[in-house]
């Protein structure tokens, strides 16, 4: 439209309702508008209030299309109306919607969906597995009932996505949700029409389970312990799902009463925990004396049998300070990320699993506990923990409290560093010697390379071996009060994956008596 030209255009409103009129370009700096009523009309214009927008070019390229289309079809299946879920997702950035992190290359994407606390209901949409950058999704404190779409399941098994969904009312992992029967049910959620788990005996014996609506068979001379470990409660058979995805089959004992409590404990727990540093849950089958769960399968075994020389491989340095990151962020998300939080109770290094890739998941949730606040967490039963990696508050307090776990992950610290058991029994095998009683002389003569995994061969960075050193000794405190929170230990170990590699020579440390380490 050119300069001086008037438009002129009728517009009739509705009470209280706001009508948005768009014209053609206007050029110019002055422009001047007047509210005339017509001929036809008894009364004059009347105008509560009046806006002018201008259209503005943005700078920045607009979000990815495929996200902008999931994060409307979100909006529209869950009926969310917060006033910011407007225009473009992500651009601009300072207008970003509620609940929404993004990144901001080219195009910028979706990384983090904060859904908590929106009395959501139904199914988890497989929307959700359209937003291919996505990192972070938190959708507890709802009432999703339904299954968790197949797509995001994978994702948080390879570890490219973190998950929660506690405080919900039921989420399983099958559509439609398994019934209960009075008697027997059978519930494998990740595949309805599994038919069977093929159990390997080092290539020469085959277990086959065939696993009906309501019929276990069993087939086997001999049990096998999987490569990972032994559980705790049951035996662990190598399985095959029909679909060819490779599992941990852990079957409970049927003369252990315990077991069964735990194997009950263990089910109900895993199935609101999702966290790419957790073992994952694919399932589980409940029938009669016959219960089983179906883990994912982790191909390189668990820590204790790396650090011990098992392995042909040896762990490098920068290894070891990645599996401690990785066991510090899925025990972070366990006391921190999780409503109520939850307690672990038996960390150790042979609860820690490797994936092919090496990197560390935590695993046996049968022996982990809610609790609804900090002084709520006591005991009520037998107690859990392993020699070499209990509180020594226990003994004492008989509670189980997040710093257990930390004095737990301290000895685990130890563990990578030296590359020694938590305990070993004296050389005429009447007593067991403490892991901090072997070392604490040593770090006090500032003798790092005599606690170091001879292993190594020295191929280690001495600044920040030191460093570790201090984080373990913070943990393995005597009492609780005078640890860190798993969330601060986090945040020191990832600090020195990211630092760049370097050494410098170090002078005496120091240790007073109560194991704090001294300043350098």
């Amino acid at each position: 439209m050119g300069l001086g030209q008037p438009v002129r255009f009728t517009v009739s409103l509705d009470y209280l309702k706001p009508v948005v009129v768009v014209s053609t370009p206007v050029n110019g700096s002055l422009i001047t508008f007047s509210i005339n009523s017509t001929n036809k009309s008894r009364y004059p214009p009347i105008l509560n209030a009046v806006e002018f927008y201008t259209v503005g070019e943005l700078s920045n390229v607009p979000t990815a299309q495929d996200d902008v289309k999931a994060i409307n079809d979100i909006r529209a299946t869950y009926h969310i109306k917060r006033e910011s879920w407007q225009g473009d997702p992500c651009i601009p950035s300072n207008y970003i919607w509620d609940g929404l992190n993004c990144s901001y290359g080219n195009p910028p994407r979706i990384i983090s969906l904060d859904l908590s606390n929106n009395q959501l209901t139904g199914a988890i949409p497989e929307t959700l597995a359209e937003l291919p950058n996505l990192r972070f999704l938190d959708l507890s404190g709802n009432n999703l009932i339904k299954s968790v779409p197949e797509a995001l399941k994978k994702r948080v098994v390879d570890n490219t996505l973190n998950m929660s969904l506690t405080e919900n009312a039921n989420p399983c992992l099958a559509d439609p949700c398994p019934q209960k029967k009075k008697q027997k049910t059978i519930l494998v959620p990740i595949v309805t029409s599994v038919s069977g788990f093929f159990v390997v005996l080092f290539g020469a014996l085959v277990i086959i389970w065939l696993i009906k609506r309501k019929q276990i068979a069993e087939s086997s001379e001999r049990t096998l312990r999987l490569k990972n470990r032994p559980f705790k409660y049951g035996e662990v058979y190598l399985g095959t799902l029909d679909n060819g995805t490779v599992v941990a089959v852990k079957m409970l004992s049927e003369s252990s009463e315990q077991g069964y409590k735990e194997f009950q404990a263990e089910v109900q727990l895993l199935m609101i925990v999702y966290h790419g540093n957790l073992v994952s849950l694919f399932g589980y089958c409940n029938e009669s004396k016959h219960m089983a769960l179906i883990y994912e399968y982790m191909a390189n075994g668990n820590l204790r049998q790396h650090l011990s020389g098992d392995q042909p491989k040896v762990l490098t340095w920068s290894n070891r300070l990645q599996i401690a990151v990785d066991a510090a962020q899925g025990l972070d998300y366990l006391h921190n990320g999780c409503k109520p939080p939850i307690i672990h109770r038996d960390l150790k290094t042979t609860n820690i699993l490797l994936n092919e890739d090496f990197h560390a998941k935590i695993a046996d949730f049968g022996l982990s506990r809610t609790f609804a606040s900090e002084n709520d967490s006591h005991v009520s039963t037998c107690p859990a923990g392993t020699l070499g990696y209990l509180d020594p508050e226990f003994h004492s307090s008989g509670q189980f409290t997040k710093k257990s776990d930390v004095y737990s992950f301290g000895i685990i610290l130890f563990e990578l560093i030296t590359g020694q058991p938590a305990s070993v029994r004296s050389r005429n095998g009447s007593a067991s010697i403490h892991i901090l009683q072997r070392l604490i002389p040593i770090v006090e003569s500032g003798d790092i390379q005599g606690i170091m995994d001879p292993r190594l061969q020295g191929e280690f960075d001495i600044n920040s071996a030191w460093q570790v050193v201090e984080i373990a000794v913070s943990c393995t405190r005597p009492t609780a009060i005078q640890r860190p929170d798993i969330h601060q230990v986090l945040a020191q170990l990832e600090s020195l994956v990211s630092k760049s590699s370097g050494s410098f020579e170090m002078t005496s440390l120091v240790l007073p008596s109560n194991n704090a380490p001294a300043a350098r």
